[in-house]
């Protein structure tokens, strides 16, 4: 039978799958002796017949004549080896896959051997086999339409009461492994989108609707998972921390985006099923709660989760039944004897933890905390104005309001989520008090079009609310249906005539933040997109209180950008600036917020080591320096807007000024570009000292301190003999942020921190995404210049001081539009403080 089978023969012909299904027919038992030609066999006739279907209709033909089916399930019978179940599994799902014929995979689905083989008992602790299984699953339901799919159920009075396809490939929906589960759900969604009714019901009716319920509640513990992943990443930060975060985010979306494909599928009581699930038992009992107590869900998870809920999971009735669970009091979703638990206290709007400073090690921008007075005033609408209750929408806003920078970015995208849910009814933006002013004038201008009193006179009024008995009418719809079906029964005060004040509220909030000094500036930004949707174009819902507050706050961020004048990174100070403002306009002005909500789970990243970056590096100054940028160029601009005017492109800034010729960069021959090595320069003000870049290799240079405008180098050169006072550069090192200091044995010793030459945050191919530090080029370098004498010394010091001086009285100058400055900081050098000119110190070598 082995030579034969090995024998020449046209391996695509019918004779080839007449010989191979003979061969077949005859093996009683498959063991250790025949395996080998069980497994070819099937492998070719799975070949044969794809051909056969795409070039000749007499294989299929025969293949059904035969009845090969049937010899395929009686050789999986009497198989006692696992590579054949293997083979089989495999051929079957070949040629399910790749038949294009309609009869063809009619009759494949025919005569009930599908379903033996799908009920076929397999030893699936073997992972490879279990993968070969679901694959053969999922080929089946890629065929199914209305047609074939009655092939695979069995059916008692019109309703289906089999359907085993379906049924076995749940029950591996919760596999550990993630391919698995995938493949499952493509499989069960292949099914709901076939629109069979009797399907639909059969797979809506006990016991299989458990499989959505438990879909729910496996959802719900890798919520709880992920809660947990982000607890510890507040504790330790690391790569592979976030590299975990993300794949349970991941997962996690995945699974919102199947509920979402399910419920599109049209199945009405599997979308219910779906939408009551999720309520019942992960946002009533376990997310909202978090927002005011401690449950197996942090707050940060929660926030999350409520956004990515609604932004991906769109069904109308569930966004508008979690907004209005947000309006209800907290102690709605939580016992009573549970009012008081992880240092909260529900006695007040407020939680007590919201209240710590952000303690994640991130740099932040230092605004001084001046707007005590409006965060105490809009503390005190928050709780008096419900009579002491806590509705969740409120501690939404207490954690802008004094929250940390997690919860803060939270909740303004909670906030940003509601305002761009088209599912959301315009009045439940109206009653959270986020109803852009545009759509507001939208409704009262038609309202006033079609007759309605009280539209022309709301659209000229100064509260701009719509109309009480509206806004009422749609809320206590949902509160009626949280009641009927959920059991939650919401207590409100009368929101129709408190729309106003809830967006005064929200406005109050907003200012506050604008004014704190310990949220990043990235988050800060956040917070204009979301005034920007509210007040797109009008400036009359800040009063005078809120104007105060701003302008407080941008003075004293001038002062820290002034201060940056002086600092590490004043020649950067002004690109950075433009380039921010430009970013800030965009963002602010953009229709969607720029992060996404799943930026505040992760860890916050460190620019590099403890080691690395001490709190007086460059690179800590740097990141310094970014943030209160950005912080200031936030603040301008809501300053702008708060005015009413238009946001330029481009921030005023004064040109540069033509340099003096007796500036020490005009007589060393320094042009507007830095110094390159191997250049000629005079040294005419140089003198000479001693460096060693390495240990016991001690070289002689020529020292010169030049600045240009707004930039300002260190030069080590050579001298050249053969040209008096000329010298060829070689090495070349930032001005700024040097801190010169001589050292206090050695009064001839000069030391100088070298920041680098680039700005780290600037150069996208050195500075990682995330933050991190993806070099060690950014290190602070330490020289130590040894100069003749002790006097020569302090000279050398004080021409870097005054150059130091120039090159920032250059850049406060060109800045002082931009700051507001009352006094023009003019460049001459008679504001200089007096100085030793090392131009008349001799060249003398040491």
């Amino acid at each position: 039978m082995w030579f034969s089978f090995w024998r020449s023969r046209d391996r695509f012909s019918l004779d080839e799958l007449r010989y191979l299904t003979e061969q077949l027919m005859k093996v009683q038992i498959v063991n250790d002796v025949n395996k080998d030609f069980v497994i070819e066999a099937l492998r070719s006739i799975a070949e044969l017949i794809t051909y056969g279907d795409q070039h000749d209709p007499a294989f299929f033909e025969f293949f059904m004549e035969k009845q090969v089916m049937g010899v395929f399930v009686r050789i999986l019978k009497v198989s006692r080896t696992l590579i054949v179940a293997l083979q089989l599994l495999q051929t079957m799902s070949i040629m399910i896959q790749n038949l294009r014929n309609e009869h063809s995979i009619y009759y494949m689905f025919s005569n009930e051997h599908i379903n033996n083989l799908i009920t076929y008992s397999f030893d699936f602790q073997n992972e490879e086999l279990l993968s070969y299984y679901i694959s053969f699953l999922r080929a089946i339901s890629g065929k199914l339409n209305k047609n074939t799919i009655s092939l695979l159920v069995k059916t008692r009075d019109d309703e289906v009461i089999s359907f085993p396809l379906y049924v076995e490939a749940i029950k591996f929906a919760f596999h550990e492994e993630g391919m698995i589960r995938i493949a499952v759900r493509a499989l069960t969604l292949n099914v709901y989108h076939v629109g069979d009714e009797a399907v639909n019901r059969y797979v809506a009716s006990a016991p299989h609707a458990d499989y959505f319920l438990n879909l729910i509640k496996f959802f719900r513990e890798q919520c709880i998972r992920l809660s947990g992943l982000v607890l510890h990443g507040t504790k330790n930060r690391g790569s592979e921390l976030s590299t975990s975060i993300l794949s349970a985010v991941e997962e996690i979306e995945d699974n919102l985006y199947y509920f979402s494909d399910v419920i599109s599928a049209g199945i009405p009581d599997v979308g219910k099923l779906i939408t009551d699930s999720t309520l019942k038992l992960l946002i009533f009992p376990s997310i909202l709660p978090s927002l005011r107590k401690g449950t197996e869900i942090g707050v940060a998870c929660s926030l999350y989760l409520i956004c990515c809920i609604l932004r991906i999971v769109k069904i109308k009735d569930l966004a508008n039944t979690v907004a209005t669970a947000l309006l209800c009091h907290v102690d709605t979703f939580t016992p009573r004897s549970e009012a008081k638990l992880n240092g909260y206290s529900s006695g007040h709007g407020f939680p007590v933890e919201c209240r710590k400073a952000n303690s994640d090690g991130k740099t932040q921008v230092t605004i001084p905390n001046l707007s005590n007075s409006l965060r105490s005033q809009s503390e005190d609408k928050l709780r008096h104005d419900y009579r002491g209750s806590c509705a969740l929408r409120e501690a939404l806003l207490s954690f802008i309001i004094s929250g940390d920078d997690v919860e803060v970015s939270g909740s303004l995208s909670v906030l940003a989520t509601l305002l761009q849910t088209k599912e959301l009814d315009e009045s439940m933006l109206d009653a959270f008090g986020i109803l852009p002013q545009r759509k507001q004038h939208k409704k009262l201008l038609l309202q006033a079009l079609v007759g309605e009193g009280s539209g022309e006179e709301q659209l000229f009024s100064s509260e701009n609310n719509v109309a009480k008995d509206e806004i009422g009418s749609e809320l206590d719809g949902y509160a009626q249906k949280l009641k009927e079906y959920y059991g939650v029964s919401c207590v409100w005060p009368d929101v129709g005539t408190s729309a106003h004040l809830h967006r005064s509220q929200v406005l109050d909030a907003l200012v506050c933040l604008f004014c704190r000094s310990n949220i990043s500036a990235e988050t800060l930004w956040d917070g204009g997109w979301l005034l920007r949707q509210l007040l797109p174009y009008s400036e009359t819902e800040f009063n005078s209180h809120h104007l105060k507050s701003l302008r407080v706050s941008f003075q004293n961020c001038s002062d820290q950008v002034l201060e940056e004048a002086k600092g590490t990174w004043p020649d950067m100070l002004i690109p950075v600036l433009c380039d921010e403002w430009s970013k800030c306009k965009r963002a602010i002005e953009a229709s969607s917020p720029r992060k996404d909500p799943k930026s505040i789970l992760l860890p916050p990243c460190n620019s590099g080591s403890e080691e690395s970056f001490s709190s007086e590096s460059s690179f800590t100054a740097g990141e310094r320096m970014c943030e209160v940028v950005k912080a200031f160029v936030l603040l301008h601009q809501l300053h702008i807007f708060s005015a009413g005017s238009v946001l330029p492109d481009q921030p005023p800034i004064q040109p540069p000024i033509n340099i003096a010729e007796n500036y020490r960069a005009k007589r060393a021959g320094v042009d507007c570009l830095s110094p390159k090595p191997s250049s000629e320069l005079n040294l005419v003000d140089a003198v000479p000292c001693r460096i060693a870049f390495e240990r016991g290799k001690e070289r002689h240079f020529c020292f010169l301190a030049v600045s240009l405008g707004t930039s300002g180098w260190i030069i080590l050169a050579e001298e050249l003999p053969s040209k008096s006072s000329c010298g060829i550069v070689r090495v070349v090192a930032p001005l700024a942020g040097c801190n010169p200091r001589i050292d206090d044995k050695h009064s001839r010793w000069l030391h100088l921190r070298i920041r680098p030459s680039s700005f780290p945050f600037a150069d996208s191919a050195k500075y990682a995404a995330g933050g991190k530090f993806k070099t060690k080029a950014f290190i602070d370098g330490r020289w130590t210049l040894a100069f003749r004498d002790e006097g020569t010394c302090k000279a050398a010091l004080s021409v870097i001081m005054e150059e130091i001086y120039f090159q920032t009285n250059e850049v406060q100058r060109r800045l002082q539009p931009l700051l507001g400055l009352e006094t023009t900081l003019a460049p001459s050098s008679s504001l200089l403080p007096e100085a030793i000119p090392l131009g008349t110190l001799p060249l003398n070598p040491l």
